[in-house]
């Protein structure tokens, strides 16, 4: 058994970066750019009015202004501003040559013969300046960055059509256990449904990446085979979950070895999680996690995440908030790095009623994870923790 420190470094170690493909700016959101991007072009492009108002030269403030035209977004200015002169302006639009600020029309009164007089001359400048937020060339983006939807503002701003990304993996998940039932299916006595695989589904899904369910397989070696060689055959990472422990029926890492696949640990000192099976074969990544569900929740978002996120070129880190206890937190042994699901109430931190592995359902009222690390048995009301956000 080696500690959960090892087994994230090896896991981690064990990454490679997938190669790149293009792909339009309607199918960005949550994949992971594989260049940096640099502007086209200054952002703003041009000194622009932030405001509905009139563009006019800040030493005649105190004077009666002519108003010489009308300047819509998306118009070229046609009037320069000449001494006690101005032009009404609409928000975005070219400010004038000659200008150098916009009253805004709240500050003004408009008086006859298409004049105008300033109510309050302590105005700031109104304008957005080309080039105040980017320069053109400048990086706005760089390669490893997750795209969310502010980003894909930024590369349209950055004249960027086609979007240089790594490409996703290609990820197969297979559930063993000769007593799990599918959805939809009689429940036999005895059998149990199939949880796990829908959960983990659910959890590739969150990374916007589309699973293949392989399905179940049943508690023999031609079953395993079956799957798992498959599996072998058209994935860069294979979940499996369940028949890692130290059963009868528990065949994955032998099946997984028939298959080639070198097993780098089999063991972790970590709660819930501890049967967690880590493998690679040429290419193609193995994680093999407990059956319990919440022992293959929980090692799927803080090892397996990651891992899938370095594939795809961006360094996942699990948001934390530190926080403080709400009351104290026991446990009975040390010998492994537990997790404990907590929920939070006036920002602090409480444990969440959790019966051990098989309790998925304390999940539903859980709002993180706080960690005890190895040898610690106590964590005090009001000390300072860590929270893993879910």
């Amino acid at each position: 058994m080696i500690s959960y420190e090892e087994a994230f470094a090896i896991i981690m170690n064990s990454a490679f970066t997938l190669e790149t493909e293009s792909v339009e700016l309607v199918r960005t959101l949550n994949r992971v750019l594989a260049s940096d991007i640099q502007s086209d072009t200054d952002m703003p492009p041009f000194n622009k009015s932030a405001m509905d108002g009139y563009a006019c030269r800040r030493e005649d403030l105190q004077e009666i202004l002519s108003v010489i035209e009308i300047i819509p977004a998306g118009s070229l200015p046609q009037k320069a501003i000449q001494e006690n002169e101005c032009s009404k302006i609409m928000t975005g639009a070219i400010v004038p040559q000659g200008a150098d600020c916009v009253v805004n029309v709240e500050n003004t009164e408009i008086i006859p013969e298409n004049k105008i007089r300033i109510t309050d001359s302590s105005i700031p400048d109104n304008i957005c300046y080309q080039g105040e937020d980017i320069k053109r060339g400048e990086v706005v983006l760089r390669r490893g960055a997750l795209i969310l939807p502010q980003h894909i503002a930024v590369l349209v701003n950055a004249g960027i059509s086609g979007v240089p990304v790594y490409r996703k993996p290609r990820i197969s998940i297979i559930t063993t256990g000769s007593e799990l039932v599918e959805p939809g299916e009689a429940l036999p006595a005895g059998c149990i449904r199939n949880s796990n695989s829908y959960q983990l589904i659910g959890q590739v899904q969150k990374m916007f990446i589309e699973p293949e369910y392989l399905g179940i397989a049943s508690d023999t070696e031609d079953s395993l085979n079956l799957l798992i060689r498959k599996a072998l055959q058209s994935s860069d990472v294979v979940i499996l979950s369940g028949g890692v422990s130290m059963g009868d029926y528990d065949l994955v890492p032998a099946v997984l070895k028939a298959n080639g696949v070198k097993i780098l640990f089999d063991r972790v000192a970590m709660q819930p999680g501890k049967p967690l099976t880590f493998g690679t074969k040429d290419k193609t990544t193995i994680f093999a996690f407990p059956g319990n569900p919440v022992a293959t929740f929980l090692p799927f978002e803080i090892m397996a995440k990651p891992f899938i996120y370095k594939l795809m070129g961006h360094n996942y880190i699990p948001k934390t908030f530190p926080l403080i206890t709400g009351t104290d937190f026991k446990r009975k042994t040390g010998d492994r790095k537990a997790f404990v699901p907590v929920k939070i109430d006036n920002g602090k931190v409480f444990p969440v009623e959790f019966h051990g592995s098989a309790h998925i359902n304390a999940l539903c009222f859980a709002e993180g994870f706080i960690s005890f690390p190895v040898g610690v048995l106590e964590i005090k009301k009001s000390e300072a923790v860590n929270v893993i956000s879910l």
